[in-house]
């Protein structure tokens, strides 16, 4: 039989498992809803990461210093060791890349694969050119070490492809 404090490490054992579990399937699909066709931009990417440890912080609870015996909240480092799995910036991007894999392959007569591919004409403004989906995808494929320029000529071998969903997913972000 378990003594008290054995019940209750694995009752909340269960209670923090149950809440990654809501966090997992109510909260996240609805906070990236349409994250597929996001451009992000490095402020973009702190917000969904400060939001993410605001989270998990509420789950897993403030830990008793040892040394002071005062409570305090968990830090990030902490927080990546406890939550194992990909933080937010990296199943947004993972996202973005097989959204991008399945335009390059549907063919440059499609409309998606036009919009994607078109080059504005005209005058720029004079300010700093925004940050473009393309970009994106470019940079994300230099952050796997992946200098292949032709990205779109990349994305038709579907192994490839998937491979580097695959490494831009399991890429851990501080």
């Amino acid at each position: 039989m378990l003594s008290f404090g054995a019940e209750s490490v694995v009752f909340q054992f269960a209670i923090k498992n149950l809440k990654i579990k809501i966090y997992r399937t109510i909260i996240l699909p609805v906070v990236l809803y349409g994250c597929e066709t996001w451009s992000l931009t490095l402020r973009e990417e702190r917000r969904l990461r400060v939001f993410e440890y605001r989270v998990l912080r509420r789950i897993f609870g403030p830990r008793r210093d040892e040394v002071t015996g005062e409570w305090r909240k968990l830090h990030n480092e902490e927080l990546n060791n406890l939550y194992s799995l990909p933080n937010i910036v990296r199943v947004v991007k993972s996202r973005i890349m097989r959204l991008t894999g399945n335009v390059a392959r549907v063919g440059e007569g499609r409309g998606v694969c036009r919009a994607l591919l078109v080059k504005p004409e005209g005058k720029k403004p004079l300010e700093r050119p925004r940050h473009r989906w393309e970009d994106n995808i470019k940079m994300d494929l230099q952050e796997v070490e992946c200098r292949f320029m032709d990205w779109i000529e990349l994305a038709q071998d579907r192994g490839r492809w998937w491979a580097l969903v695959n490494a831009v997913m399991n890429l851990r972000v501080a």
